[in-house]
């Protein structure tokens, strides 16, 4: 694995480790209005790196097949919803936006909310896996640099994620290390997936294209069910729309500059 492929896979990883480690530096909460703004913040970023990194792509990728050229985009974008809507019916999990009674002291409670963490990092693993595997595999439609946009996208939006999984957990009584230690528990997920997405594209590079549009819509699901909500949350919901647009202008734009 050369130094570049391993730093794309290992990026998103990192930016969820910088942010649970925020439970060191900031006090033991964080405030609904940040929170707001850090989860419109990923979502934004999510939204745009389904269009320009993931479902552009699967469009150019799939140029051979003529006037059909958009059925591996659809077909893939709809197994993907699928797929996360499967996940999210059969894993036991809280979502997000839920919020607990009395201290952190059920081992359910905290294995819920790690798993609810983990299956928002499935699709985005598998996003960096997707787009690396196109770029090795040579497709046209896939750059280095456009690979390289899409992890680094994904590590900004992990470092406000990894601070939202760890700091609720810490204001709740939970020792620092421990917070810590479970928010990056939930990241391992993606250099995991992203390995596992790369060697079975590499081995059937012909559905590279459905498999990017999977990638987008395992991600837009998260974006819907999970995120839109909490930032739209509560008093004053217009500072997670502005987050959103900051998020989405930066994703885009990196995508452009570096694609």
């Amino acid at each position: 694995m050369n130094i570049q492929l391993f730093s794309g896979i290992m990026l998103p990883f990192i930016g969820t480790v910088l942010g649970a480690a925020m439970v060191f530096l900031l006090k033991d909460s964080i405030s609904e209005t940040l929170q707001r703004i850090l989860t419109g913040f990923a979502a934004g970023v999510m939204t745009a790196a389904s269009f320009w990194s993931l479902l552009q792509p699967a469009l150019d990728g799939a140029q051979n097949l003529g006037k059909l050229f958009f059925v591996p985009a659809a077909v893939g974008f709809m197994t993907g919803i699928g797929f996360l809507l499967f996940l999210d019916s059969t894993v036991p999990h809280m979502h997000m936006d839920q919020q607990s009674e009395g201290p952190v002291s059920s081992f359910s409670r905290t294995t819920k909310l790690i798993l609810a963490v983990t299956l928002h990092n499935i699709p985005e693993g598998m996003a960096v896996g997707v787009v690396y595997a196109g770029w090795l595999s040579g497709e046209s439609s896939v750059s280095a640099a456009a690979a390289f946009a899409l992890a680094l996208g994904i590590a900004l939006q992990n470092f406000p994620e990894g601070a939202i999984v760890s700091m609720p957990l810490r204001a709740e009584g939970m020792p620092e290390m421990k917070t810590f230690a479970y928010g990056v528990l939930s990241g391992i997920v993606e250099p995991v997936a992203a390995v596992f997405t790369i060697s079975a594209v590499r081995a059937v590079t012909f559905v590279l294209p459905y498999l990017l549009a999977f990638a987008a819509g395992a991600m837009m699901y998260v974006v819907v069910e999970e995120l839109i909500p909490e930032m739209s949350e509560g008093k004053h919901s217009n500072t997670g729309t502005m987050a959103f647009s900051v998020g989405f202008v930066l994703m885009m734009v990196l995508d452009a500059a570096l694609g």
